[in-house]
């Protein structure tokens, strides 16, 4: 009975259009009312879910996103990405999946992604002949290289969900190679719808030209090298990483590119804030509601659950790939997150799967939810961005779901997709 009323009134909460954070904390409380415990506990656990040193990391990185979206970097990235990949058929699709890729790996937000790029790339995708469901799509469905490509402030949520017990160092590592066979299902499905709707190639730019956008594409791309790279090599941890990315992202747009004006200053300021402090109350609710679903055994529930219906391990993954993929579509990436990752990730490792790989499993599938109706902030961005209904694009939008799907499905079956890195580093 209590846990019935545990997702029934965090069900109806969000129904009623309560936000998940607020939603998910009046669920974890009234539980701990229900069963008798101390509310001083439920308390205890929501402060306590914000105490972890590694989610520090997350406020630099999200500033560091704004940073460069606010300074001119997004701008040098799609310049570069079109003097390189511009000249075949249907190049700006192209071109949008390969910025998406470089941009994604800095800001780590895909909603910053289709800010950024989509404010860029939509409107020039329209002037040179494009559709705009065709142009929308494109940026939508290519954001999620931001969730997958390492900084990602995403896969910090997941290992202080899963328990703290997994390296983010390696987390990081595991999501390069999905991230990139993911951006390249969707530059063949790009490339493959152009053809069909008969879009031309753009002219290119010499070489000459590519090399000077690649030198002024450099300073920001340096950013995502000494995050990333700091953790890896030991220099940093991953809070001081994001401190000192955010404070070289501020040196480049300010005194390199000299791009980042006082009033985007502001700007990026106040948008960091808000997108930290929603993700900070969201940890410290789903905290609370986690530890109930704990005390009520839904992940050992949810194994028997699974395993009543099928013991082949296919099977099994297939339909917490078809529960992840139906969830994204309702709720909020961020607390799926913490919500999932518990139930969901001893299920996995009973059958023998490495948690590094459910990590990228687990964010391809919410971040395919970013993408889809009726709660795709991305769809819902990009749509807005293009001045088109989401009905127009979410009619011709299957051709780059199934590729997403596809390299779900590679990154489900094939370990060593998300695995080879991590090892051959061996961090």
């Amino acid at each position: 009975m209590g846990l019935a009323i545990l997702l029934l009134l965090f069900a109806v909460c969000v129904v009623i259009g309560m936000p998940v954070a607020f939603a998910l904390g009046l669920a974890g409380v009234v539980a701990f009312w229900y069963e008798g415990l101390p509310l001083l506990i439920a308390f205890q656990r929501i402060v306590s879910g914000v105490s972890a040193f590694s989610l520090l990391a997350i406020p630099f990185f999200i500033f560091a996103g704004e940073l460069m979206y606010h300074g001119g970097i997004a701008q040098r990235l799609v310049r570069l990405a079109s003097s390189a990949v511009g000249a075949v058929r249907g190049g700006l699709g192209v071109v949008n999946v390969f910025s998406s890729m470089l941009f994604g790996g800095i800001s780590g937000s895909a909603v910053a992604d289709v800010s950024a790029l989509g404010s860029i790339l939509i409107p020039v995708m329209k002037e040179k002949g494009y559709d705009e469901d065709y142009a929308v799509n494109v940026t939508v469905t290519s954001s999620i290289a931001g969730i997958m490509i390492p900084p990602s402030h995403n896969m910090i949520l997941f290992a202080v969900a899963a328990g703290g017990g997994i390296s983010i160092s390696q987390l990081f590592l595991a999501g390069v190679v999905p991230g990139v066979v993911m951006c390249v299902c969707l530059a063949v499905a790009a490339y493959a719808v152009a053809v069909a709707r008969g879009y031309r190639a753009e002219r290119f730019p010499g070489l000459r030209a590519l090399a000077l956008h690649a030198v002024a594409a450099i300073p920001g791309l340096m950013t995502a090298v000494i995050i990333v790279g700091g953790v890896l090599s030991g220099i940093f941890t991953v809070t001081e990483s994001g401190a000192f990315g955010t404070l070289y992202a501020f040196v480049v747009t300010v005194l390199v590119y000299r791009s980042l004006s006082w009033n985007s200053f502001k700007t990026a300021v106040t948008k960091a804030v808000k997108t930290t402090s929603m993700v900070m109350i969201l940890v410290a609710c789903a905290s609370a509601f986690a530890y109930m679903l704990t005390y009520y055994q839904v992940p050992s529930k949810m194994i028997g659950f699974l395993m009543g219906i099928s013991e082949n391990p296919i099977v099994i993954l297939l339909m917490i790939n078809a529960m992840l993929l139906v969830l994204g579509m309702i709720m909020d990436m961020a607390a799926l997150i913490l919500i999932c990752t518990p139930i969901f990730l001893p299920v996995v490792v009973g059958l023998g799967m490495n948690p590094l790989q459910f990590g990228m499993v687990l964010m391809m599938n919410l971040g395919l939810g970013l993408c889809t109706p009726p709660v795709g902030a991305c769809l819902f961005v990009g749509c807005a961005i293009g001045r088109v209904k989401i009905e127009t694009a979410v009619r011709t939008i299957w051709p780059f779901y199934l590729a997403i799907l596809l390299a779900l499905v590679l990154t489900t079956f094939v370990p060593q997709i998300s695995l080879t890195l991590p090892r051959w580093v061996g961090i």
